[in-house]
């Protein structure tokens, strides 16, 4: 199971939300920089880094320059997502070295995009299946999509993608424990490689979601509270299961 620590970013800082709200923003200015913190969670050996760019999420701006420098000064596999709303911006996050981008409202609003991604970058997109309670929201959380995760999930698989990132809304940023049922069900689908967000609070969530066998786990709030440090995640990530 992969272990990747979450970089959220705001006006060029490193934030958390609540629930995906941004007037709930928490800011980790006593960090450091967003770049010393993502080089911090190298240092500490993490599988990957997972980038958000809040403000292009809620069109209010983006966090380019400050994605590409953390690209550059980090040799982790990134993968980016937030307001990737057109070919374009997909296609410009890609040649600048991301390793993967994270498609939501696009996925579902033009899917022949995803097709022509594959064309060039080949495995590099991962859709953003983003619920609350089994139904998909898109447009920074805001608007149905009017698709449970298991329908949007048969539709994608149907055109060859095959890595999934399923944030349960909910629960993203409450520490309350990870959504299981919707995970589960998610993971029976053979062919779908499952990266699980929202409601990481403790290690045993992380034992959880290696039993039901998630691929990865994007971890936020709580490596940044101190809940669980970066390496006793990876020691649970790592062990052999029983």
């Amino acid at each position: 199971m992969k272990i990747i620590p979450a970089v959220d970013l705001m006006n060029g800082k490193v934030v958390r939300l609540f629930q995906g709200d941004p007037k709930k923003a928490k800011v980790y200015d006593y960090l450091g920089e967003p770049i010393a913190i993502a080089k911090k969670w190298e240092e500490e050996g993490a599988d990957a880094l997972h980038i958000v760019d809040l403000d292009a999420a809620f069109d209010k701006g983006d966090n380019l320059a400050t994605i590409s420098k953390i690209i550059k000064e980090v040799k982790l596999p990134v993968q980016v997502g937030g307001g990737i709303r057109s070919l374009e911006k997909a296609e410009t996050l890609l040649s600048i070295g991301a390793d993967y981008v994270v498609l939501g409202t696009l996925a579902f609003s033009e899917p022949e995009v995803l097709k022509k991604l594959r064309a060039k970058f080949g495995d590099r997109v991962i859709v953003a299946l983003d619920h609350a309670n089994g139904r998909i929201m898109v447009e920074g959380w805001k608007k149905p999509a009017n698709v449970g995760v298991k329908e949007a999930l048969s539709k994608f698989l149907g055109i060859h993608v095959e890595t999934f990132l399923l944030t349960s809304i909910s629960r993203d940023g409450t520490l309350k424990g990870v959504d299981a049922d919707v995970l589960s069900q998610a993971c029976a689908y053979k062919d779908a490689r499952i990266i699980a967000a929202g409601g990481v609070g403790s290690l045993q969530d992380l034992y959880v979601l290696k039993r039901i066998g998630v691929y990865g786990v994007v971890i936020g709030k709580a490596l940044y509270e101190g809940f669980f440090t970066l390496k006793e995640a990876l020691k649970v990530a790592r062990e052999a299961s029983s």
